[in-house]
């Protein structure tokens, strides 16, 4: 279990997903290392950029570095949904790690990480600065109005799905993502992993890079779910897992109807990856 004082979760920084923490008693940023190093040598392989830190923390090692020293294990969630102890490291840490990695990305991370690492704080306790903070990066990556609002209005609504689970015994990190799952595969016909493979996604997340019809259509079935549930007072895995079915079921009766209709499906390809990244990927 992660200690009260320890709040965690992921932030991006172009299209990259950052794992960090937040430590309530010292006032302090933690992010994962391995993820601010496939940054600096632009690499979407986990695996990869994991092997990349290993060689270069036992070269600091043997050199005497106390860069290595200062870095922490803390317990973070990784792609299959499960926590695992992860090196991490304050915004001071890494801005001296990021000297020994030759890489274009390091004066723009750094920039970044001083600035995020100060922000993030202010927004716990003003939730406005958050959301207008988040406007502005949609609107910085090219994204429309219409897709904004669309995407903050689904997060609200998945925001209220996890409250309602959260005081209905659901608590461990892998049950909100089989519930997910659940749901998602119902609407769509895929796994949220099929989804992203779709999509040529891999670290990001799969909502950043979901069409207008796509965010609709999941906030649909999130607000059925949740709407389904508290009409049935559903409490634990199984019953919660039912109402997650029926939820997505409306949203792929809907999606249906208006295929039927259009002729054009809802669930596709498309993703908001630079066209070069895109390239490399296939």
């Amino acid at each position: 279990m992660m200690p009260d004082n320890m709040k965690d979760a992921i932030v991006i920084f172009e299209n990259y997903n950052i794992r960090r923490i937040y430590d309530e008693k010292s006032e302090t940023w933690f992010f994962s290392v391995v993820d601010i190093i496939s940054i600096l040598i632009q690499q979407t392989n986990h695996q990869k950029a994991k092997s990349y830190w290993t060689t270069l923390k036992n070269r600091l090692k043997n050199e005497g570095s106390q860069v290595v020293t200062k870095c922490d294990q803390l317990k973070l969630k990784a792609t299959d949904g499960k926590k695992y102890l992860t090196d991490v490291a304050n915004t001071e840490t890494l801005f001296r790690l990021i000297q020994s990695v030759p890489s274009p990305k390091a004066e723009p991370i750094k920039l970044w990480l001083a600035k995020v690492g100060h922000e993030r704080i202010q927004d716990m306790s003003d939730p406005a600065r958050s959301v207008d903070r988040a406007r502005n990066y949609w609107q910085q990556h090219g994204r429309s109005e219409k897709w904004i609002q669309q995407r903050m209005m689904g997060q609200e609504t998945r925001n209220k799905l996890t409250d309602y689970w959260k005081s209905h015994e659901i608590s461990k990190e892998e049950e909100y993502a089989i519930l997910t799952n659940i749901n998602h595969k119902e609407w769509t016909g895929l796994t949220v992993k099929q989804h992203k493979e779709i999509k040529n996604l891999r670290t990001q997340n799969l909502r950043d890079h979901m069409s207008e019809a796509e965010l609709i259509f999941t906030a649909l079935a999130e607000l059925s779910t949740r709407q389904i549930a508290e009409t049935m007072k559903a409490t634990g895995m199984p019953e919660n897992a039912v109402a997650g079915q029926k939820g997505g079921t409306v949203a792929r009766n809907a999606r249906s109807e208006l295929e039927h209709k259009t002729g054009k499906r809802i669930v596709n390809n498309e993703n908001f990856l630079p066209k070069e990244k895109v390239a490399r990927l296939r």
